[in-house]
């Protein structure tokens, strides 16, 4: 009896799996006969390496979550990109998360402590421009990053 079981589990199974193989390959030559398809997947190409061109873009500074989401993934990719050895790209990305970091002083001292002196002295330059940015995508008057420096040092 358990024989008969396994058997018709196996057989239910690989129906089912015919069936939402014909379902996927149904629905790819939909997609793909539709006549906007390579339209539309040219438009959405060209607007993600347009994205990538232009770096990061700040998040709305008034929706929480997406700041915090978006800090994480700066903090995250920096630290990618300086492990690959690219220190531009890293320090940028960095450079970004403490532009919207709710407590700047406590990330660069802790951004102090883990990266080597050439590169957090990198940073440290380069926050300026970058609270600009943050300013100019904003629309807010933001304090500036000078007075961090010294605090620092």
């Amino acid at each position: 009896m358990t024989m008969v079981s396994k058997a018709a589990i196996g057989i239910a199974a690989g129906i089912c799996g015919t069936l939402f193989l014909g379902y996927c390959i149904y629905f790819d030559r939909k997609r793909r006969s539709d006549p906007n398809f390579k339209k539309k997947l040219r438009e959405r190409r060209k607007a993600r390496k347009a994205a990538s061109k232009e770096g990061s873009k700040f998040p709305d500074l008034k929706d929480r979550d997406d700041v915090q989401r978006w800090f994480l993934q700066e903090i995250q990719l920096g630290e990618e990109l300086l492990a690959r050895g690219d220190l531009d790209a890293g320090v940028e990305h960095l450079g970004n998360a403490v532009a919207v970091c709710g407590q700047p002083n406590q990330l660069l001292q802790v951004l102090q402590q883990t990266l080597p002196p050439q590169v957090f002295h990198l940073l440290l330059q380069r926050l300026p421009v970058v609270g600009q940015k943050l300013v100019a995508s904003s629309g807010m008057n933001m304090p500036t990053m000078a007075g961090v420096e010294d605090e620092l040092e």
